[in-house]
């Protein structure tokens, strides 16, 4: 079946369960965490005053835990100081699927979403870890070419950690899915592919020496 994942096992819950086309569902904990590691940004789901919102962030996996940071002041981590459920989306989009009629259009993709409660992380030494995690997330190699955080900034960061106990991957690959009569029309279709693919690096105009490019810079790419 085209755009079809043949990873079968158990959701860890009934509300991680995938019910759309649940054939293109996962609960390998391989692909879940491939997924997030390779994503630079995920969406987080919550209720804020009775209204749903979603912002996103950036975020890191360390083992078992997903973690995300932000400003004491932000409305999402004030929500979860009170312990309150949220969703978490991670997706990279891998291609256009261009079918003979608009209908069966779609898109390759790689998502993964997490449902649970997060919980503040008062530990200074997690703390550390986790905003060490989510900078080498973005740029492996840049934590240790930074100066150290400062006691204002350290104080100033708020980090969330949420199990990734509930959490479901969701894939289509391969090509379109057209009408059986549609295959003799002359229409093109196919899959125009995507990734996402860094540039030559641009130095802030405000260096005050010379200083090489670090290879990590020079050298970025994202895991696959």
């Amino acid at each position: 079946m085209i755009g079809s994942l043949r990873i079968m096992s158990d959701a860890p819950s009934p509300r991680s369960s995938v019910r759309r086309l649940p054939e293109r569902a996962s609960y390998d904990r391989d692909l879940i965490n491939s997924i997030i590691d390779e994503a630079l940004i995920c969406h987080i789901g919550f209720v804020h005053d009775g209204s749903p919102v979603v912002i996103p962030t950036i975020h890191a996996r360390v083992g078992e835990v997903l973690y995300l940071h932000g400003s004491p002041a932000s409305r999402m981590l004030r929500g979860m100081r009170s312990g309150d459920e949220i969703s978490v989306n991670v997706t990279l989009l891998d291609g256009l699927v261009l079918a003979r009629s608009a209908f069966h259009h779609s898109m390759n993709y790689r998502s993964v979403v997490v449902f649970g409660s997060p919980r503040i992380v008062a530990d200074d030494s997690e703390k550390l870890n986790a905003l060490r995690a989510i900078t080498e997330h973005v740029v492996p190699g840049r934590w240790d070419d930074c100066r150290p955080m400062t006691d204002t900034e350290f104080k100033g960061t708020l980090v969330a950690a949420l199990p990734l106990n509930e959490a479901s991957a969701k894939v289509r690959t391969g090509g379109p899915g057209d009408e059986e009569a549609d295959y003799e029309l002359p229409i093109w279709a196919g899959v125009i592919p995507l990734s996402v693919t860094p540039g030559e690096p641009i130095e802030d105009p405000l260096l005050r020496v010379a200083v090489p490019v670090p290879p990590y810079v020079s050298r970025y790419e994202r895991p696959v």
